[in-house]
């Protein structure tokens, strides 16, 4: 099904199922995209009930069946009453997410979706889990990828975030960061731009330490990382500055001075984009070879199943992926 977005359920101790299903019914009625739920179908069911939507769910065949949402589970169904973070939660996540991968890989769905995960539970219930992003990476056979966050403020001013490095400790941050992954992740950040049809291409980069190393007497990865890979990707004509200071840097580009911004690591990038979007920021893994969202926040176990989960940032995530399936199916098309 071409027009079909595939959505995993992510941990359904959490609010996954619900923060889907609320966002799913909201953007039924915008087009005539079909949704496949992948999933447990028990807790579909329930949830559907619970929060009184009355959407019409059905289960998957081939794909040739009429209709427009759709749920299939490829594990055991898991029993009622999990405790927040069980290992049988956990471990089925990581079935739904290579399924819904493996269809996007044989084109069987335009785009997926993936519903919070929570790491620690995964790695507690004896999986090797680092994030979703390293993930699918390594399911698709790649390692060109990167994490980018991007929302919107009340004002609807944008950041755009592409992140160096992602799930690692602080301590080795400095360690781990490579010029290769700094060209990487503005070569990404500035197709990203174009993906988006956005009328330019500019991107800020961090610097790794404060007041981006006060030229080399506050650590020199600035002059040995970071500006050799602004200028590798210059003479590819990306419009590429910095390195800059991280606390000003996201002031000029949330004014619009940058259409996206390159962070060095996790926090530096996160934090400036969960204050200004934290409701309807979205993550977007680039670099896949296929396109991958998700809602930019956590499990909530605290306020899972009662009914009272914001949905905007799925809903945010699903409108992303179909924009980008229809610039990808149609190139030529307006976005």
């Amino acid at each position: 099904m071409r027009n079909c977005l595939a959505i995993c359920l992510g941990d359904i101790t959490g609010i996954g199922p619900e923060v889907t299903l609320k966002a799913v019914a909201r953007e039924l009625n915008a087009d005539d995209t079909r949704y496949l739920l992948i999933g447990d179908t028990r807790c579909l069911h329930r949830v559907n009930q619970q929060l009184r939507l009355d959407l019409a769910l059905q289960p998957y065949g081939d794909g040739t069946a009429s209709g427009r949402l759709f749920f299939h589970n490829p594990s055991a169904e898991l029993p009622d009453g999990l405790a927040p973070g069980a290992a049988a939660a956990a471990r089925a996540t990581l079935e739904w997410l290579e399924d819904g991968a493996r269809r996007c890989l044989r084109g069987e769905v335009a785009a997926m979706v993936t519903a919070p995960v929570n790491k620690e539970a995964i790695i507690r219930s004896g999986k090797p889990f680092v994030g979703q992003t390293e993930f699918l990476s390594d399911l698709a056979g790649v390692d060109r990828s990167i994490m980018m966050l991007l929302g919107p403020d009340d004002r609807d001013r944008w950041l755009r975030v592409a992140l160096a490095t992602t799930h690692l400790p602080l301590k080795r941050v400095a360690e781990e960061l490579t010029q290769q992954k700094v060209a990487l992740a503005i070569e990404l950040a500035a197709k990203a731009c174009q993906d988006l049809g956005l009328p330019r291409a500019r991107i800020g980069v961090c610097g790794l330490n404060p007041h981006a190393g006060e030229g080399g007497k506050l650590g020199t990865e600035e002059q040995a990382i970071i500006q050799p890979a602004i200028e590798a990707a210059r003479e590819k004509a990306v419009d590429a500055s910095g390195p800059f200071a991280a606390d000003t840097l996201f002031h000029y580009a949330l004014r619009g001075n940058y259409d996206a911004v390159v962070a060095m690591y996790h926090d530096q990038g996160l934090v400036p984009l969960k204050m200004i979007a934290f409701d309807q920021g979205v993550n977007w893994t680039l670099g896949l070879p296929f396109i991958r969202t998700s809602p930019d926040h956590g499990t909530a176990y605290d306020i899972a199943g009662k009914g009272v989960a914001n949905p905007s940032s799925m809903l945010a995530a699903i409108r992303l992926a179909k924009k980008l399936a229809a610039v990808r199916t149609h190139p030529c098309a307006e976005s």
